[in-house]
């Protein structure tokens, strides 16, 4: 297995398999066995959870790196949350909540916060035409 190679920036936040990791200096890092991981910008807070693309995020991104054991009810969130915004959402932005209904029921966590955050560029996109 390759190693991954992380250079984070003085200040800058990590959570590593549940644990919020904050760093005093830059720091290079690197990875040699598999963890779910979200760093900097990734890491949404909650308050920032305002729209549906950005609420099914956050609630991947609990089930993503959440504590162990608060993970799979984190998931049932995550996907009752889906489900609602699809079935509310206009028929050509269902694709998009498909897609990432279908992703969250894989457990392609880090798959499903990538759609998830092309939804909110959308989203953000729309709003500015209006």
């Amino acid at each position: 297995m390759s190693a991954l190679i992380l250079e984070l920036k003085q200040g800058e936040s990590m959570i590593l398999n549940g644990a919020v990791i904050r760093f005093k200096t830059r720091t290079r890092l690197e990875l040699n066995t598999q963890a779910r991981f979200l760093f900097g910008k990734q890491i949404m807070p909650k308050e920032e959870a305002t729209s549906p693309a950005r609420r099914a995020y956050y609630a991947l991104q609990q089930a993503y790196i959440g504590a162990e054991p608060e993970r799979p009810g984190a998931l049932v969130v995550a996907r009752t949350l889906i489900l609602a915004f699809r079935d509310e959402a206009a028929p050509d932005e269902r694709q998009g909540w498909d897609a990432l209904l279908t992703a969250s029921a894989e457990e392609a966590g880090f798959e499903a916060l990538k759609l998830a955050r092309q939804m909110i560029r959308a989203e953000d996109f729309v709003a500015v035409k209006r």
